[in-house]
């Protein structure tokens, strides 16, 4: 990504949506094109705990009774993550934050490194296309990749194109899990709609318009915050 100078540009982004909006997808994509680092809270939980990380097994406890993890927590994780190499040369947040708290701590944290999102930028899809989505996706349990059955399907059915591992479906996407997850979603979401919106960086796009087309909206998105990060750095 680079700004008006023709340099390049750390640009920060953090991907909001309803499960099923198409963040992963647009992530890895963003990831592939522009070379941001693709950072998923759920993810970075698992593999916290699978790598058997102080953090990991802080959080251990609290996934395996089915309980939230504490926000401090999770924004620890997220502090280590986004201070690797690789995301120094600008990320994606995948589905986080998902509260307001979230968003403000995070907000304190980048603040504290001299760092602030760049962008914020919500896929807004319906809920029949959501439930439609959900039906027909798979997931690799190794890699983390994510196929849809009619609209993104693995070159060999049911084997993940990346690692060669078997596909599995999320026990927790059924219809009725779905509308229950949905609406927690929207009660947590509006207030954070409405603060990125006040602070002049939230774009919605519309997720439903095929994923070549939702990413070629959000290049246009990430050029203009180029700019911006550009325009910041001469002043």
């Amino acid at each position: 990504m680079c700004d008006r100078r023709g340099e390049k540009s750390v640009v920060r982004i953090a991907l909001l949506g309803a499960p099923g909006a198409g963040k992963g997808t647009q992530a890895n994509a963003m990831q592939e094109r522009w070379g941001l680092a693709h950072v998923a809270s759920g993810d970075l939980l698992r593999d916290n705990v699978k790598n058997d990380t102080e953090l990991g097994r802080k959080a251990k406890p609290y996934m395996e009774a089915g309980e939230l993890v504490p926000d401090d927590l999770i924004l620890d994780m997220m502090e280590e993550r986004l201070a690797r190499p690789d995301a120094q040369a600008g990320f994606v947040l995948d589905g986080f934050p998902r509260t307001l708290a979230q968003a403000e701590a995070l907000d304190a944290r980048l603040e504290a490194k001299g760092q602030q999102l760049d962008a914020v930028i919500n896929l807004v899809v319906s809920e029949e296309e959501i439930l439609r989505r959900l039906s027909g996706r798979l997931i690799c349990p190794q890699c983390h990749a994510v196929y849809q059955a009619e609209t993104m399907p693995p070159k060999q059915p049911g084997i993940c194109d990346r690692c060669g591992a078997k596909l599995v479906q999320r026990s927790d996407e059924s219809p009725e899990v779905v509308r229950k997850r949905l609406q927690v979603y929207e009660e947590q979401t509006a207030p954070l709609v409405d603060y990125y919106r006040k602070k002049g960086i939230l774009h919605e796009v519309d997720g439903a318009i095929g994923v070549e087309r939702v990413l070629e909206k959000i290049a246009a998105i990430l050029e203009e915050a180029a700019k911006q990060v550009g325009g910041r750095g001469s002043e």
